[in-house]
């Protein structure tokens, strides 16, 4: 089974408040087994207009991505970063084909 992945573009505003937002969405990560691949880290934009933070975050399943998100944990979670930063965002399943050969 293909695993699910949040993938995030975002722009902190208050980074202050935006704590809140990170403590409160643990829960509903940590239940859906979701875990951490990037997080805010350095950064070195290529093409287009990203902004200045990248997320992505891993699930056990494209199901269990999209179920976090929907979740009631993860609504309260939302609430919170809401006039605190500005997200672009995709849930996506991974790739299991063939990869590329030299």
């Amino acid at each position: 089974m293909a695993k699910g992945y949040w993938v995030v573009f975002a722009d902190i505003s208050d980074p202050e408040g935006y704590k809140e937002y990170i403590a409160a969405n643990g829960k509903a990560l940590a239940n859906y087994g979701a875990r951490f691949l990037a997080r805010g880290g350095t950064t070195e934009p290529k093409e287009g207009q990203p902004k200045s933070r990248v997320i992505v975050v891993e699930f056990p399943s494209y199901r269990a991505a999209l179920d976090c998100y929907h979740s009631a944990e993860y609504r309260d979670a939302m609430r919170l970063r809401q006039g605190r930063s500005i997200w672009d965002m995709a849930i996506t399943e991974g790739y299991e084909g063939p990869q590329p050969v030299a």
